[in-house]
């Protein structure tokens, strides 16, 4: 262990007056009575982490990335940047939690009162997340409900009057759906329109639901996490063993993992493989700390690093196997319709009254000689390609909402299987949803003793809090603003917490202390491969991708993607003038807290010494505080401080004693 050097008294040889780092001078001891939850058992840890690593992104968003860029060689980069960035900074955080056994806000103040401001960065990020996250669980919520109905109401264009409505048959059935009857969603940004009352309704059942989980906190959250975590492993299983009988799965199967190595070449490619590790593991939230700050301390957190990540990469690709086997065998079916249509033209105009082809061999046939025939009424033959019908609706909500949902109206009794996959949706949505609450919660709850006393309450009014401010994304516009929210008010700023975080480890507090409290709180010590990892790896990795995400802000304009309703199809448009001033507002909104948190601190210090001669525990006077790894559960009551009104952590009873004789060599246990 470091020897951190003596605090300086006064010249008189008096106690000095201490900061402990949490926002004031500390006064008389006085017993605080509260304690801290913990997790009932090590599964329930294990399900909540997993839970909130494994979401709706490891469902329609890896399998899109994966099939994108390189299929087999892109997830080969993945398992290299998870191997070399995702795991080291996992394992950081959660040392990190169980270390302190505080929020992010309390974990980086007890360090140094200047980072306070990364965990307040983390809870912003947090509630912005939870905004636009809800919003998906409530379209999960609306299709779940409507997949009662057989058949399904996107099964077939409705029809007004003797016709079929034009919008409809210019695109898709549940196309239609999704951009009509689910979302009725305007042309552009730019057009508002009216509140959309049944995905309003959804919205605040979605809210329900989170507020009826983290009412109690992690007892409450761990007993939903038995289901919710579980069940969508059991549906994905389903999935995978019906979607193998299917014809086409194989191929949609083999689309998707063909390896591609041109693509390691590409820097977007290692950016997206980048950014996907880092939002996986939900690097930045500050949720895996909250989860681990309520473990024991004896508790091995470097082999769960490594547990939770394994799980979360194989249910990405047992994920991949579910959505690539279905969508192939949709792209089968449509080619096939494909050729038909197209035998039958041939027959209309007595060219080939008898052909029969499959899609391969009308494939060859199309390439020599369908290409080049002319047809009356200047009609022409299609290629029937189920490639492009496989790059068609494979990303994000469309994958979900469009594609997927179109492939299960081909399944026999396909109202049970929509019926499961929108429960699994939802379950997915909700254990995410509980560990981004948690890193809204728990910080705030373990820092301000008003909310501490009165955390059920502060529970229900985050969320009434929420739902009142997701009434944005429930207007008819309100898809382009979950895009906005999605793409642009978490990526930039939870790269740069994660930045601060290593940072102040790796550099600040320093490599070597932190292994040294982890193998005091572990009883050995972990390889000292992680430190050259954290301090030059990770954090350039980390530097990159921030660099390589603001370069591509900067050459590419803002996007996203509009429905147009008198073409029926999607198009792409730039984000207004004053959109694009909003989506850079949440980034400035998300990080201020950073460098608030510096120069505020900065600040109150200068301001104290100069006005009290205080000496406060910084770089300036003694180092930074070391992080806790005193088993705070089991310490006794009587050892918790209340420093003028603000709840500081537990100290042990040695500890505790040292401090009241002034001993000026160890501070530990703060």
């Amino acid at each position: 262990m470091q020897e951190k050097p003596p605090l300086p008294g006064d010249e008189n040889g008096a106690e000095p007056e201490v900061d402990l780092g949490q926002g004031e001078g500390y006064g008389d001891a006085v017993a605080e009575e509260t304690a801290r939850d913990g997790w009932n058992n090590k599964l329930e840890y294990v399900l909540a982490q997993v839970g909130f690593s494994v979401g709706l992104g490891n469902v329609w968003r890896f399998p899109y990335l994966c099939h994108q860029n390189g299929g087999g060689a892109f997830l080969l980069l993945y398992v290299l940047l998870m191997v070399l960035v995702g795991i080291p900074l996992f394992f950081l955080e959660l040392a990190a939690g169980q270390s302190i056994r505080q929020g992010s806000i309390g974990v980086w103040k007890h360090i140094s009162p200047k980072l306070a401001g990364i965990g307040y960065a983390s809870c912003v990020v947090c509630f912005f997340v939870a905004l636009y996250y809800n919003v998906i669980i409530g379209w999960s919520l609306f299709y779940l409900f409507n997949s009662f109905r057989s058949p399904l109401p996107w099964e077939e264009c409705p029809v007004e009057g003797n016709s079929t409505v034009k919008e409809c048959a210019a695109s898709s059935p549940t196309s239609y759906f999704w951009y009509r009857k689910a979302l009725d969603i305007t042309n552009s940004i730019d057009d508002v329109g009216e509140f959309n009352p049944v995905i309003t309704g959804c919205l605040f059942g979605a809210w329900f639901i989170v507020c009826l989980g983290m009412y109690k906190g992690i007892k409450s959250a761990a007993k939903v996490m038995y289901f919710s975590s579980v069940f969508p492993y059991l549906v994905l299983f389903c999935f995978l063993i019906r979607g193998l009988m299917l014809d086409g799965a194989y191929d949609g199967i083999v689309y998707m993992f063909y390896p591609r190595l041109s693509i390691w070449g590409d820097v977007q490619v290692w950016r997206q493989a980048a950014t996907q590790v880092f939002f996986a593991l939900g690097l930045g939230f500050g949720s895996v700390i909250a989860y681990s700050s309520y473990n024991p301390r004896r508790n091995n957190c470097h082999r769960d690093a490594f547990m939770v990540s394994v799980i979360n990469f194989l249910t990405s690709v047992l994920a991949s196997l579910v959505v690539f086997a279905v969508l192939g065998f949709r792209a089968k079916t449509i080619a096939k319709d494909c050729v038909s249509q197209n035998m039958r033209l041939l027959s209309e105009v007595s060219l080939a009254p008898r052909l029969n082809f499959s899609v391969d061999e009308y494939g060859t046939w199309f390439k020599l000689y369908g290409q080049n025939l002319t047809l009356p009424d200047n009609r022409n033959l299609t290629d029937c390609n189920p490639e492009r019908e496989m790059r068609k609706g494979v990303e994000g909500t469309g994958l979900a909402f469009i594609a997927f949902t179109e492939a299960m109206t081909l399944f026999p009794a396909s109202p049970f299987w929509s019926a499961l996959f929108f429960l699994m949706l939802l379950n997915l949505g909700l254990s995410t949803m509980f560990g981004t609450m948690e890193g809204i919660l728990t910080p705030l709850v373990d820092n301000f003793r008003s909310l501490a006393k009165r955390k059920s309450l502060f529970t229900v009014c985050s969320c009434v809090l929420g739902f009142l401010i997701g009434l944005l994304f429930t207007q008819r516009c309100g898809n382009y603003f979950v895009v906005m929210f999605d793409d642009y008010s978490a990526t930039l700023p939870l790269i740069i917490v994660v930045i601060f975080q290593t940072f102040s480890i790796s550099w600040v507090y320093g490599a070597d202390r932190f292994l040294d409290d982890i193998e005091q709180m572990l009883g050995w010590r972990p390889w000292r491969l992680y430190k050259y990892l954290w301090k030059y790896i990770c954090l350039a990795a980390m530097v990159l991708l921030l660099g390589a995400s603001l370069l591509k802000m900067c050459l590419e304009p803002p996007t996203y993607t509009a429905w147009n309703q008198d073409t029926a199809s999607e198009e792409k448009l730039k984000f207004p003038g004053w959109a694009v001033a909003v989506l850079s507002g949440l980034i400035v909104i998300a990080t201020l807290p950073v460098p608030f948190g510096f120069f505020y601190t900065t600040h109150r210090q200068r301001r104290n010494q100069s006005g009290q001669g205080a000496v406060t525990m910084d770089t300036e006077a003694g180092g930074y505080i070391r992080c806790s790894t005193t088993e705070t559960d089991a310490a006794p009551q009587s050892t918790r401080l209340e420093l003028n009104g603000h709840a500081a952590p537990p100290l042990s009873e040695e500890n505790l004693s040292l401090l009241r004789q002034g001993d000026e060599e160890e501070t530990t246990g703060v």
